[in-house]
C-alpha cells in the first residue's frame, strides 16, 4: 500500500499534479475516514431529481436508442463500400465542424450559447 502510494506521488510530480492525499489511520470506532453512513455524490444528486420517472424513461429510451443505432451500423458495416463512403463523409464533417465552430474564440463562444440556450429551451430551467 505505501508503494502504490510512493508510486502515485512520484508519478504525479513530473506532471505538475498534486500528490494524493494521506490515507487516515482507523478512529476508535474502527470506521476509516470516508467510509461513513452518508450518502453518496450520486446518491444525494439522485435525491434532488424532481422528476424521477422521466429520468429513468429518458435513460431507457436512451439505451433502446444506442442498442437500435448498434444494429443498424452493424447491418451497415456488412454493406460493401458504403462503410469506406460513410467514414469518409464523417471525416469530412468533422473537419468543417471544427473549422466552422472550434478554431476561433467568437466561433466558440456562440457554439457554447447556442448549447445553453438549447438546453435551457429543452429542460425548461433558468440555468
Amino acid at each position: 500500500m505505501a508503494m502504490a502510494t510512493a508510486c502515485l506521488s512520484l508519478a504525479a510530480v513530473p506532471l505538475g499534479l498534486a500528490p494524493p492525499p494521506p490515507r487516515r489511520a482507523p478512529t476508535a470506532t474502527g470506521v476509516r475516514y470516508g467510509e461513513t453512513d452518508r450518502p453518496s455524490r450520486t446518491e444525494s444528486q439522485w435525491a434532488k431529481v424532481e422528476d424521477k420517472y422521466a429520468v429513468t424513461a429518458i435513460g431507457v429510451a436512451a439505451l433502446v436508442g444506442l442498442w437500435t443505432a448498434i444494429g443498424a451500423i452493424k447491418a451497415i458495416d456488412r454493406l460493401p463500400l458504403l462503410p469506406g463512403v460513410l467514414e469518409l463523409v464523417g471525416i469530412g464533417y468533422t473537419g468543417w465542424f471544427t473549422y466552422r465552430n472550434l478554431i476561433f474564440q467568437p466561433d466558440r463562444e456562440a457554439l457554447v450559447s447556442k448549447i445553453k440556450s438549447t438546453y435551457k429551451e429543452i429542460t425548461g430551467s433558468s440555468s
